[in-house]
């Protein structure tokens, strides 16, 4: 088992968690909490897969993700209160998800002899698409849309990604490098309260 592929299972079982979770605080019954975890994980990488041409989608073709991901989504539901724990565990759970998914996103583009802008910008899909599904089916502005930052961090991982692959560095070093760049922006960011500039009158 290599290195990516540890971190996409990483990344769907976090987003799997992130989605779920929406689920719970919007006090949906399970099979809701299952349905969102289940689009959070793969809706983005399903996207993804559909513009690059990969028939069929990546979670028909391995369906270990959508084990996985009914798996987290269970677990979620069922122990809910043991996550409460965590403050706003939504956001770090959404920033590890982040990170992994662009850099799986970016380097299966790249197999596909996309140019350098092309990977970066299906990374990001891979990475948001499934938030905003989520966030639309929760009943929620999507988080790509708010001032926070957090398409600009995938877009900064992905281009990270293309600099070291094209640069020769091994790939599963510059996957964990631009994976933690992209968890690290997006949590500072939460922190902090960063966001991008907006249009003044």
């Amino acid at each position: 088992m290599d290195i990516l592929y540890l971190l996409d299972l990483t990344g769907t079982s976090f987003f799997a968690a992130s989605g779920a979770w929406a689920g719970v605080n919007r006090k949906m019954d399970l099979f809701g909490v299952v349905v969102l975890g289940l689009v959070t994980a793969t809706g983005g990488g399903t996207l993804r897969d559909i513009l690059l041409g990969a028939h069929p989608p990546f979670c028909l073709r391995d369906e270990m993700y959508l084990y996985l991901s009914v798996m987290v989504s269970f677990a979620v539901f069922f122990f809910r209160k043991r996550f409460k724990v965590l403050e706003q565990p939504l956001l770090y759970f959404d920033a590890v998800g982040l990170g992994t998914f662009v850099v799986i996103g970016t380097g299966k583009a790249m197999n596909f002899d996309i140019g350098p802008l092309g990977a970066v910008l299906m990374g990001a899909v891979t990475a948001t698409a499934g938030g905003v599904i989520r966030d639309i089916l929760s009943g929620q502005v999507p988080l790509v849309l708010r001032r926070e930052i957090y398409a600009s961090a995938c877009l900064a991982g992905g281009f990270l990604m293309v600099i070291f692959h094209s640069s020769g560095m091994q790939d599963g070093t510059a996957s964990i490098i631009s994976a933690l760049t992209v968890i690290i922006i997006r949590l500072l960011a939460v922190h902090f309260n960063w966001s991008l500039p907006k249009a003044e009158g």
